[in-house]
């Protein structure tokens, strides 16, 4: 399931991408239109900008702009940055690999289908962009 971070973390760059500026946009602006709280918004796009997607800007005209852009953003990235491993089990993350214990992987049917389910989410986040969650109207 996802969680209220990672959901309001794409809703806050869908918001930015769909305002297609390359002037900053202030958090409360974001977080009223989102309806996310504050303090939380800053903690996300905090965690984004560490991770490179973002820039902020302070002072009168502050806020934050992306720093890459929205179509070169891919969801996958920032899954991993938010939540963390995209697969639901950590014997079968790429990148947050851990043995389980008393397994053994290659007679694991769970570990298989976990594989599997791994496998196409990453297909899907790995080809979306932040640009992908603009909705056209």
């Amino acid at each position: 399931m996802l969680s209220k971070k990672t959901q309001y973390a794409l809703e806050a760059l869908s918001y930015m991408a769909e305002k297609g500026t390359a002037s900053p946009i202030l958090i409360a602006e974001i977080a009223t239109q989102k309806n996310i709280p504050v303090k939380f918004l800053e903690q996300i796009l905090l965690e984004l900008k560490k991770a490179g997607f973002l820039e902020s800007k302070k002072g009168k005209h502050g806020g934050y702009l992306f720093a890459i852009p929205p179509q070169k953003i891919k969801l996958s990235a920032i899954f991993r940055i938010i939540e963390g491993p995209i697969a639901l089990l950590p014997c079968v993350s790429l990148n947050f690999y851990e043995k389980c214990a008393d397994c053994n992987e290659k007679k694991c049917g769970i570990n298989k289908v976990m594989t599997e389910v791994r496998d196409n989410t990453l297909a899907v986040l790995d080809k979306r962009t932040v640009a992908d969650l603009i909705i056209k109207k």
